[in-house]
Order: C-alpha cells, then sequence, then structure tokens
C-alpha cells in the first residue's frame, strides 16, 4: 500500500487545524505509520509460515493457526489507520466547497467582495464539519482498540497455545514464532493509538471550550451596550443652567412682610 500519498492528502489538512490536531497528525505518522511500514510488517511477515504445532494431521495446524489468529494484526492495523484518517478529509472537502463557492461569487460580484474572507476560518459549518471529523477519529480508534482486545483477549500474546479443534487428534501444543517481539510491537501501537484518543479529546475541549468563551464575552458585551444605551440619559444629570438660583431668606422675608402688613390693617381698623 502506498502510505505516502495518504501522507500528502491528510497532511494538507494541516493548516487548517489547531495546535493540538498537528500534533495528532505528527504522532500518527511518525509513530503509528511509519513504525507500521518499517517494523511491524516485518515482524509479523513470517507469522503463518513459522506457527508450528505438535502435529502432522492435515489441516489441524490451519485450523489452529484460524483459531489464534482470527485477523491478522497487519491488516487489523491497516484497516485502523486508514479509518482514522479519512475524517480529515471531511475538513479538506468542506473547505474546497467553500473555496468554489467563494469563487463563483466573485466571478458573479465583480468589486473586490468575497462570499467568505476566510475559507479555512473554523465558522459556521466548517466548525461544525471539524468537531465531527474529531468524534469520528476518536471513536474509530476506540473501536479498532476494543475489537484487539476482543479478539486477543488483553492484548496478549501467549508462547504457547492449546488447540484441540478438528481435525486435531487431540489437544495439540501450538506456538507462535517471536510472541515477545510481537508484543511489545502490539503494546506500543495500542499505546500510540490511545495517545491518539488523548489529543482527539483534548482538542475537541479546546474547540468547544474557545466556543463557549466566545459565546460567552460576546453575550456580555451585548448585554453592556444595551445597559449603557438604556441608562446613558436616564442617568445623566440635568446641566446647572437648569438648576433655579433660590434665596435661602426668601421664606422668612415673606413671612416678616405678612406680619407688617397685618399689623398695618390692624392699626387701620383702630383708628
Amino acid at each position: 500500500m502506498n502510505w505516502s500519498g495518504l501522507e500528502s492528502l491528510v497532511s494538507g489538512v494541516n493548516k487548517y487545524s489547531t495546535a493540538f490536531g498537528r500534533i495528532w497528525l505528527s504522532m500518527v505518522f511518525v509513530f503509528r505509520v511509519l513504525v507500521f511500514v518499517v517494523a511491524a510488517q516485518r515482524v509479523w511477515g513470517d507469522d503463518n509460515k513459522d506457527f508450528v504445532c505438535n502435529t502432522r494431521q492435515p489441516g489441524c495446524t490451519n485450523v489452529c493457526y484460524d483459531h489464534i489468529f482470527p485477523i491478522s494484526h497487519i491488516r487489523l492495523w491497516a484497516l485502523q489507520l486508514i479509518f482514522v484518517t479519512c475524517p480529515s478529509l471531511m475538513v479538506m472537502a468542506h473547505v474546497k466547497l467553500r473555496e468554489g463557492k467563494d469563487r463563483k461569487y466573485v466571478a458573479l460580484h465583480p468589486g473586490g467582495s468575497h462570499l467568505y474572507a476566510n475559507p479555512g476560518k473554523k465558522r459556521g459549518g466548517l466548525w461544525w464539519t471539524y468537531l465531527v471529523s474529531l468524534v469520528f477519529k476518536a471513536g474509530f480508534d476506540v473501536a479498532f482498540l476494543y475489537i484487539l482486545y476482543r479478539i486477543y483477549h488483553g492484548y496478549d500474546l501467549p508462547k504457547l497455545s492449546k488447540c484441540s479443534l478438528a481435525p486435531c487428534p487431540n489437544t495439540v501444543d501450538c506456538f507462535i514464532s517471536r510472541p515477545t517481539e510481537k508484543k511489545i510491537f502490539m503494546v506500543f501501537m495500542v499505546t500510540s493509538s490511545a495517545l491518539c484518543i488523548f489529543m482527539c479529546i483534548c482538542e475537541m475541549v479546546y474547540l468547544i471550550g474557545k466556543r463557549i468563551a466566545k459565546y460567552v464575552k460576546a453575550r456580555h458585551e451585548n448585554e453592556r451596550m444595551l445597559f449603557a444605551d438604556h441608562h446613558l440619559m436616564t442617568n445623566m444629570a440635568p446641566p446647572r443652567s437648569l438648576y433655579r438660583k433660590t434665596d435661602p431668606t426668601r421664606d422668612s422675608k415673606l413671612s416678616l412682610n405678612k406680619k407688617e402688613k397685618a399689623k398695618e390693617i390692624g392699626a387701620t381698623t383702630t383708628l
């Protein structure tokens, strides 16, 4: 299989990814694809040829091998890598769709205006596409780890396996070639898959947290602007020119004038 073509295709997503996405992509191609191509295929290349059972019964060795290895590690990991890397193509397809729409918009509206200021900006539908791709990547890794765990009983490769399936005449002992080395590679691949799942979860938390923080900030700004617009004129004090100047001795002067007028009236009445 030409893994370099897949690498060049998926690496195009790097410019649309966050820092966590770039780390995830580096881990996939350094710790999984590179190890798979360089070392793992050679380690499991002799699993069928060097699988030995202590019997000469025709067909017994093949039946026992099929029972102990229901699916080859190499083929299972190849499927896993294909399924894990393909969701990244969803993001590229969405960006290409945006770029095509933007070109059509520019052609219909000559004047320098664009439908998308930056087609690769994770906003709107592209944000959801990116988030769904992360869910698929983490989900595929979890599913394949579970399948591997169920098939090989906890990621274990025993040095000696018992087999009593027909056409074996009785319970025979079967031996796997280089079981320790194969187990080390299996643990390494499982660990790298778990780290990739962790990076996908971190990236999902980062995207959702950033989106929530942006929404809260925008809502706070809107509330602050509405509050300012509503209370700007009502809470503003009137200008000093509108205040009427009052004489503090005005009331006392009025009362004195009233008393003087009352005395004058009383004096006239007595006369």
